[in-house]
């Protein structure tokens, strides 16, 4: 991976001589001094000048021996990596994990997943929860993740060009600020809304929220909903800063240390599972089988 001409010209610079190089090399001196010109001629510059005292290097030189040995420990590095890596992908799942998207799910079931799944091994993989992120991540699964934890249904995946496997229906909760004044609760009922601000996705994105959003414009016009494009931390805080209530599900209770997430007394339910790739490959289908397994009931 790199010119191993730079060996013989740190063994010289070491060495202070030709002679003395060609000693530790265990070859000719004209060899050695032959590789050295050779390297000069590649590079197009003068790394020593010859006098009557010795070598002594040029300024080119000394800047090159500065990064020469680092230049070639990288490179055995480098070496090193792609052969572990190798050895590692063939069960290797790289789980993608985000505030929004912790692989906490797949951590509690690593027990089960190695009865069923013996050998394989995670790899966590942290990506910024951003839109751009969330459209490029989704699409191209199995490229650098394999699969991501969250809520989804049909119609989210049909947008982000991905398939899903459903472990559970997560209740639909409300999270509010540790200051709110239905912080004090455990528990909501949807009357405890009323004269609140809800954010919701926007329609479109789930049609399990769109069935929660069309109740409540029909039914609870006492509460007013506060369309938002995207679940990062900055929609978290926003529901901090401004005093609003934010849907959200229990797995999202470590996101902000200033929101509690409440259950609330109604039935809407939403699908959390693994989001992966549409052809996923056969190590992936492997791992995806042992989760439906570790998952039933």
């Amino acid at each position: 991976m790199y010119n191993p001409q730079l060996d013989t010209f740190i063994c010289v610079v070491e060495a202070g001589s030709f002679n003395k190089a060609a000693e530790k090399l265990y070859i000719s001196p004209p060899a050695v001094i032959k590789q050295i010109n050779l390297l000069e001629e590649s590079l197009d510059l003068q790394l020593f000048v010859r006098t009557h005292r010795g070598l002594q290097l040029t300024e080119a030189g000394r800047s090159l021996y500065q990064d020469a040995k680092y230049i070639i420990q990288y490179c055995k590095d480098s070496v090193t990596r792609a052969k572990n890596a190798m050895q590692e992908t063939k069960n290797v799942i790289r789980i993608g994990t985000s505030p929004m998207t912790p692989a906490q799910v797949l951590v509690d079931l690593w027990p089960k997943l190695q009865e069923y799944c013996p050998g394989i091994k995670f790899k966590l993989v942290p990506f910024d929860n951003t839109p751009e992120n969330a459209r490029e991540i989704l699409a191209n699964l199995g490229q650098n993740i394999d699969v991501i934890a969250g809520i989804f249904d049909e119609t989210m995946l049909q947008l982000r060009q991905c398939n899903g496997l459903e472990i559970s229906r997560e209740p639909i909760c409300c999270a509010v600020s540790v200051h709110h004044r239905l912080a004090q609760k455990d528990r909501l009922t949807v009357q405890d809304l009323y004269g609140e601000k809800m954010m919701l996705m926007r329609r479109g994105w789930s049609h399990y929220v769109d069935l929660l959003r069309d109740d409540l414009w029909k039914n609870h016009p006492q509460i007013q909903i506060v369309d938002f494009d995207f679940y990062n931390v900055n929609a978290f805080n926003q529901c901090e800063n401004n005093n609003y209530v934010l849907m959200a599900v229990n797995n999202w209770s470590d996101v902000h240390p200033l929101l509690k997430i409440l259950p609330l007394d109604w039935n809407y339910m939403i699908p959390f599972g693994l989001l992966h790739s549409p052809t996923p490959s056969p190590v992936v289908k492997q791992f995806l089988k042992a989760v439906k397994k570790a998952t039933q009931k």
